[in-house]
């Protein structure tokens, strides 16, 4: 770890902080022109596997923006590769796998033996913390094993999950080979992460929204869970978020992840209650709230502190990663107002104690 006594850190162990920390999904992104220009230059994969350019696309981002936290630049599928599972990315079509999971002998056939391979992330991350020091900390990330096993067996994006769910229900067995190989791997991915200098993870489960709350539990928890643990071994805080789960957040919380991230669906106060305040929250500014005047992203960012009430374990995000079109100096007027907002209200808090 390079920074553990961040304010970032603090708020995920839900220790007091003088400010509220923010940092944003998809900081590094198409939004900011030193990203294009960076891209002009070398394809998504190929920033992702020069530890050298992802390490500069994460601090510039982050020294940019002013945030709290630097979340290194990588992508969520690039486990799949050393799976056995190649893939490509097709202008404006997102993420293809060349050749989808969908019977037994695809899955028996998928490899755990080579995360080491991915070493080029934790390489990655080590330069950028080493770049930071104590100043800020390094946000290590993996795909949680559901949206990974949702990813190798549609193919693509998908609306309705036929395959996945298909699999799911008919061939239980299959699927929980298939996740039990997805959490060995990506728990020593994501380790190695933290030994090379990571200060917290996040795991993203961002299609985990589709489930019923009984399909969540049933098929989706427990190797969740035993990925999470795993995690937490590595004495950093581990944030497990996912989109449109409102309806699962109770039980995302038995994972014992030591945050939930929150998308911007449900009041972050009604989001908090649902896990019985046992855990830190990160959320949930809307993204395309960042479109709006300042004035409005203002009022919108100071009704989400207030539903946080200055209770120790805030971190705010937005409620999903900063889409490509998204003005750069709104996105730096909402962490400077977020800092400057959250300060006076801790501060109020405070001195209301006294």
């Amino acid at each position: 770890m390079s920074a553990p006594d961040s304010i970032f850190v603090k708020a995920c162990r839900r220790e007091p902080v003088p400010r509220t920390p923010i940092w944003l999904m998809r900081q590094a992104g198409r939004y900011m022109a030193e990203y294009r220009a960076v891209r002009k230059q070398y394809s998504l994969l190929e920033i992702c596997k020069k530890p050298e350019v992802a390490a500069e696309v994460t601090i510039t981002a982050a020294e940019k923006l002013g945030v709290d936290a630097a979340i290194i630049f990588a992508d969520l599928l690039l486990p799949l590769e050393v799976i056995g599972l190649p893939f490509h990315f097709e202008a404006g079509e997102g993420p293809r796998i060349e050749r989808p999971i969908r019977e037994r002998t695809h899955v028996d056939a998928l490899r755990t033996d080579r995360a080491a391979d991915l070493g080029y992330v934790a390489e990655s991350v080590g330069k950028v913390a080493k770049h930071f020091g104590e100043k800020l900390p390094v946000i290590g990330f993996c795909g949680a094993p559901f949206t990974l096993a949702s990813y190798m067996i549609e193919g693509s994006g998908s609306r309705n999950y036929l395959h996945t769910k298909k699999l799911m229900y008919t061939e239980p067995q299959v699927w929980n080979v298939l996740l039990d190989k997805l959490v060995a791997v990506l728990a020593e991915y994501a380790t190695e992460q933290v030994r090379a200098g990571a200060d917290a993870l996040q795991v993203f489960d961002s299609w985990v929204g589709c489930l019923s709350v009984e399909d969540y539990r049933r098929y989706v928890l427990s190797p969740t869970k035993r990925l999470i643990t795993e995690l937490r071994k590595s004495g950093v805080p581990v944030i497990y978020f996912g989109t449109d789960t409102a309806t699962l957040l109770p039980h995302m919380q038995e994972t014992h992840a030591d945050v939930i991230g929150l998308d911007w669906r449900i009041p972050l106060d009604e989001g908090w209650r649902a896990l019985q305040h046992k855990c830190a929250v990160q959320g949930n500014l809307d993204p395309v709230a960042l479109f709006a005047d300042k004035e409005e992203i203002r009022a919108r960012a100071e009704d989400i502190l207030l539903h946080a009430a200055a209770r120790t374990g805030h971190i705010f995000n937005l409620g999903h990663g900063i889409l490509p079109e998204t003005p750069v100096e709104h996105v730096q007027a909402l962490v400077k107002m977020v800092h400057e907002m959250s300060e006076e209200m801790l501060a109020a808090k405070a001195g209301e104690a006294q």
